[in-house]
């Protein structure tokens, strides 16, 4: 007997939301699969929100920081990562989360959850055509960048403990690497 996994579209995981069904709940839509989130530890809460300023006060009014709200990459995936860099759309914003068209980058941190973010969420985030998608190692204190996606992949990956780095939709900006690991 084979088992076969039901598969969620976004429209449908909206209706469970939307009727409650969800409360309470830490979850997020990778793949048509409703996936728990884990809770954030002190390291992972106090280093996103620091680096969340950082990148505001760097960015000003270029981009809004987004911090730990959903995403909507296409129908059967609504990520919701630790800081989204997005177009400032204002009021657009109260009828749809940000689509991949409105994301200049990403940013996960990961303490028990590195291989969903280096896995999983980088093959969504490249077949979703994100430029650029940061994940901030925890436990070894490193920053793994991705950039220029490619047939559901990213191309390039760079592991970076210090310096500066541009980030490909703002490439005069300049981000400290310490500033993001160690927020």
């Amino acid at each position: 007997m084979v088992l076969t996994t039901a598969k969620w579209t976004l429209d449908e995981y909206h209706s469970m939301i939307d009727a409650g069904i969800l409360s309470g709940r830490k979850v997020e839509l990778l793949r048509g699969e409703i996936v728990e989130r884990r809770s954030y530890g002190e390291p992972h809460a106090y280093s996103s929100d620091e680096a969340g300023e950082y990148l505001a006060s760097l960015l000003l009014e270029r981009a809004t920081i987004r911090e730990a709200k959903p995403i909507t990459l296409r129908d059967d995936s609504e990520p919701e990562p630790d800081i989204a860099v997005v177009q400032r759309l204002g009021r657009e914003y109260r009828n749809h989360h940000p689509y991949p068209e409105n994301i200049f980058w990403l940013i996960e941190y990961s303490n028990t959850s590195l291989e969903k973010d280096l896995e999983t969420k980088s093959k969504i985030y490249a077949g979703a055509d994100i430029q650029e998608y940061w994940v901030v190692n925890l436990k070894k204190l490193h920053l793994v960048v991705f950039r220029q996606p490619l047939d559901g992949e990213y191309a390039t990956k760079q592991t970076l403990t210090t310096g500066i780095i541009h980030p490909l939709a703002f490439a005069n900006i300049s981000v400290s690497v310490d500033q993001i690991i160690n927020a």
